[in-house]
């Protein structure tokens, strides 16, 4: 227990080293003005995601009533 306890505190501790270092590629689509267009497509994914989980949910309740 205390093996996986000093595991995941090593590891997010090491994740916030990470994430505290500036991204340049970042920097770069956010000067340009880009970094909308990949938050754009990153959402079109997330909803497109959502409503095939939506849909397949409501698919597999109908065939489970119908049992």
């Amino acid at each position: 227990m205390k093996k996986q306890i000093t595991l995941i505190l090593g590891m997010i501790f090491s994740l916030m080293q990470v994430i505290a270092q500036p991204v340049e590629m970042a920097t770069t689509l956010r000067s340009e003005g880009k970094i909308y267009v990949v938050i754009a497509v990153m959402l079109i994914i997330f909803i497109g995601v959502a409503a095939y989980l939506f849909s397949l949910d409501r698919r597999v309740a109908k065939l489970e009533k119908r049992k």
